[in-house]
């Protein structure tokens, strides 16, 4: 006998609580109260004959059921949504919304934003910034995502964008007041700017160059790598760049590289999307345009 589809309400209510890994902010996002999720959750699992979520003290974590289902879940919703946008939403169709990581937002795509509305004068654009590089398996509020990590996401494909390549940066002012900046182990006695959530730091950069030894502050941090980059171009102290990212500030004069020593990152910016997401009508031109302007 087959099993019967669960209600719709159950499902969008483990999708959200699966996204967030929380009951509460799952609830906020669906306009419920907590307890209404957590019982329809419980319902879907009653019914399922399986525990979707291990309860913790401090958030959710999803059991291999719960992962297993989840990818099914997103795919059947992401079409239902599209689905019902192009059939009843029709003034809306041309809208394409893309979330960016909010350096490169600012320090990539913005200068070159220009030349995909020429292209297609036709798409309205919506863009929106992603402060954090969380782990979000969905992006329900936009259409495509570029996000910083190792491009692996569940249930989500990825173009890489960027390989960058770190090295120290610093303002010309600054070198210029500090002339005992010569080497590496001279860091010990400048400040460094932190970036929180950036797993290749100035601990990986140090071990990398065989540096490991030296002693760093770690008495500075932000949240925001462009935070970090414009303190440095104040002439605050010394962030640690990204190829990508710090190129026209080098090429305007605000930044300066004071080390020859570069690194390889394994992370990058990554145009992130559900595959049904690129039935958007305007998601394939976006994707096929910011390609090509990677490879140029």
């Amino acid at each position: 006998m087959n099993k019967r589809l669960p209600p719709l309400n159950w499902i969008r209510s483990f999708e959200a609580a699966a996204r967030h890994l929380s009951f509460t902010h799952a609830a906020l996002e669906l306009n419920l109260t907590q307890a209404a999720v957590s019982q329809q959750v419980k319902g879907l699992e009653s019914q399922l004959g399986a525990i979707l979520f291990k309860r913790l003290p401090r958030g959710l974590e999803l059991t291999n059921a719960g992962s297993a289902y989840l990818p099914a879940v997103h795919e059947s919703i992401d079409r239902l949504k599209i689905a019902t946008e192009e059939l009843f939403e029709q003034g809306r169709t041309n809208l394409l919304t893309v979330k960016v990581n909010l350096v490169f937002l600012l320090k990539w795509l913005a200068p070159k934003i220009s030349r995909f509305r020429a292209l297609h004068p036709d798409i309205n654009l919506r863009i929106t910034s992603n402060i954090w590089n969380v782990d979000r398996e969905n992006s329900a509020d936009c259409d495509l995502e570029i996000r910083y990590g190792k491009g692996k996401w569940l249930a989500l494909k990825s173009d890489r964008l960027t390989k960058d390549e770190l090295f120290p940066v610093c303002s010309p002012d600054f070198l210029k007041k500090h002339r005992s900046l010569r080497t590496p182990n001279d860091l010990q006695n400048h400040t460094l700017f932190h970036v929180i959530g950036y797993e290749e730091g100035w601990g990986y950069w140090l071990n990398q160059t065989n540096n490991e030894h030296i002693k760093i502050s770690h008495d500075f941090q932000f949240d925001t790598l462009t935070i970090a980059l414009e303190m440095a171009a104040l002439g605050e102290g010394l962030a640690l760049g990204r190829t990508s990212l710090v190129e026209g500030m080098i090429k305007s004069g605000q930044l300066v590289a004071p080390f020859e020593q570069k690194v390889a990152t394994d992370e990058g910016f990554y145009l992130v999307y559900a595959t049904s997401q690129l039935n958007h009508p305007n998601a394939e031109a976006f994707r096929n345009w910011i390609l090509q302007e990677i490879t140029q």
